[in-house]
């Protein structure tokens, strides 16, 4: 719903424009996503983090966007964290075919805490705000977009911890099954290289 369906939905829809390509883009829950790209149904998929796994079936652009996942919390109850083990026995709200990062990934596996992933931003934020959560992991910009823009009424509750859970890249992800997908990277590539280097690329972000 938003102009241009969004900041990374337009820079990608430009670069390959200006390549004289024209992007339609279809919205799915995450794992839909990359299940039914990985079968070359879609041309791409965007924008993921790296894990080698996905290298199965994908091949990775160039950085499109560098991100910063943090905790949520409400901000009445006070919450603190350094490493890991500090957020043992907590319940964590999470999205739905995010990954967190190795060191978050490899907690939850050993069972320093549970997690309850969710299909959308929205709804982990009012499991945040409900008290059914104790914290949520998201990228910082998107989950404060979301507090102003979706949930508002939520936005005066909900604080987060300046510490980093997992500072990223992410990428634009064609699909080994693809026909065209090394032609593809080749261009989309080449051409953000060209936005970043000219400056245009800042301006998604600033404007």
């Amino acid at each position: 719903s938003l102009p241009n369906k969004g900041i990374i939905a337009h820079l990608i829809s430009d670069i390959f424009n200006e390549a004289g390509i024209q992007v339609e883009f279809e919205f799915l829950p995450w794992v839909r996503a990359f299940e039914v790209t990985a079968q070359g149904e879609y041309s791409a998929t965007s924008i993921w983090m790296y894990k080698k796994d996905r290298t199965t079936d994908f091949l990775y652009s160039e950085p499109v966007l560098s991100e910063k996942f943090v905790f949520f919390h409400l901000k009445d109850t006070p919450f603190d964290w350094n490493e890991m083990n500090d957020l043992r026995g907590k319940s964590i709200g999470g999205v739905l075919g995010y990954s967190y990062g190795p060191k978050f990934d490899a907690a939850l596996e050993e069972g320093v805490f549970k997690q309850l992933r969710l299909p959308t931003v929205d709804q982990n934020l009012r499991m945040l705000a409900a008290g059914r959560t104790d914290i949520y992991a998201e990228e910082m910009s998107v989950a404060n977009y979301t507090l102003l823009k979706r949930t508002p009424e939520l936005a005066d509750l909900i604080t987060y911890h300046p510490k980093p859970i997992l500072e990223n890249q992410s990428f634009l992800l064609f699909p080994k099954k693809g026909p065209n997908s090394k032609a593809l990277l080749e261009i989309f590539n080449s051409h953000l290289e060209g936005f970043k280097q000219d400056g245009r690329y800042d301006t998604y972000f600033t404007e």
